[in-house]
């Protein structure tokens, strides 16, 4: 019986070099809310027709995203290797406004506050449609869950 969700999710945490604490929020956010709603399911057929749940980790090596899929024991499935060339603008473009964001916080009114956050949010919806795309035929996630995985793939690039 299929189970296309992910129940574990890790960072390989040699590659986060420096992470705040508000990054850290975000970071244990995403994968909470990950982990209690998401829908993952690899487009490659397994051999014994596993078809979930996964457990999942994520790293960059040489600029590229490796995810590696899981079964629920801990078996790797496959290594999927995506560029992410793509990324750079959207990352950069969401650590920058993330930044905004927390500074607005801390002394912003609250219509300034709720102007930036529309576009973090903007910014966020867009990365998660390319992180989709970027997907297709390889996995099939919803929106949701890409918002998720974009905002950990973030995590994984800061470099303090």
């Amino acid at each position: 019986m299929a189970d296309p969700r992910i129940i574990d999710v890790t960072l390989d945490e040699r590659t986060i070099l420096w992470r705040s604490a508000d990054i850290e929020q975000e970071r244990r956010i995403a994968i909470f809310d990950l982990l209690e709603e998401n829908y993952f399911a690899p487009q490659r057929a397994y051999v014994d027709g596993y078809a979930g749940p996964y457990r999942i980790s994520l790293r960059v090596e040489e600029g590229r995203l490796a995810l590696d899929i899981l079964r629920e024991n801990g078996d790797p499935l496959e290594t999927l290797v995506l560029g992410l060339a793509r990324f750079r603008r959207p990352i950069r473009d969401y650590f920058s406004i993330c930044d905004s964001y927390y500074q607005a916080i801390r002394k912003a009114s609250p219509e300034q506050i709720e102007t930036i956050d529309m576009a973090r949010r903007g910014v966020h919806n867009d990365a998660a449609e390319l992180l989709k795309e970027r997907l297709a035929g390889k996995i099939e996630v919803d929106f949701a869950t890409a918002r998720r995985l974009f905002t950990l793939i973030c995590v994984l690039h800061i470099k303090g």
